[in-house]
């Protein structure tokens, strides 16, 4: 099973309680988000493969640890996903970010895939799947099916806010998938909403209904 890591850093903490206040404007909840999925991400990116590199300071010869190639994708759910891209590309600007677009069918409540674009190794990245909120867990299990039907296997999912319902349901979904969460909350309430939750976090970004 793969591991949940809730992060109990104050800095994260700290920023994750200001995104949930109702009076925090549009331009400080995308500043903010930023911020926690950079933090977020210097932990998530602790294990990326490094190697020996020969290389020479103004001093002498020496060999240094160096990642062992970029092979790094972000691929946040849309649209509220596009919210912690900027803060991940921060800590590796050469990752190549794909992008998965998901709604749910009025009739059977399924997720269906509207827009799926990959880079073309995927199978050979790190991939990084991005989202702010992990509320039922359907949509981020079924990117995540969507995203191994195109060859990726090393998959991390990353998220602010996270139910326990939505964890349960993305573990059992996707066993080999490590699950990193700014704030674990109470429960969903009878709309499927994360209570105490932030609302929704794709119209705070953007400033829509």
């Amino acid at each position: 099973m793969g591991k949940v890591y809730v992060f109990d850093h104050p800095l994260i903490q700290h920023k994750t309680a200001m995104i949930r206040k109702t009076e925090t404007s549009v331009k400080d909840f995308r500043e903010l988000v930023r911020e926690i999925a950079m933090l977020m991400g210097y932990e998530a990116t602790r294990n990326l493969p490094l190697e020996a590199v020969d290389i020479e300071t103004p001093i002498c010869k020496t060999t240094v640890k160096m990642l062992k190639g970029e092979d790094i994708a972000i691929i946040p759910i849309l649209r509220a996903g596009l919210g912690m891209v900027d803060g991940m590309l921060a800590l590796v600007p050469n990752a190549k970010v794909g992008h998965v677009g998901l709604y749910r069918d009025p009739e059977t409540h399924e997720p269906v895939e509207y827009y799926c674009k990959l880079p073309n190794d995927i199978e050979k990245r790190q991939v990084f799947v991005v989202d702010p909120m992990l509320a039922t867990g359907g949509s981020a299990a079924a990117a995540i099916d969507f995203i191994k039907e195109k060859g990726a296997k090393n998959i991390t999912f990353m998220c602010l806010i996270a139910a326990p319902e939505g964890i349960e349901v993305l573990q059992q979904a996707h066993p080999d998938v490590d699950i990193f969460i700014a704030a674990k909350d109470e429960r969903l309430n009878e709309h499927a909403y994360i209570v105490p939750g932030l609302g929704d976090a794709g119209d705070r970004l953007y400033g829509t209904k």
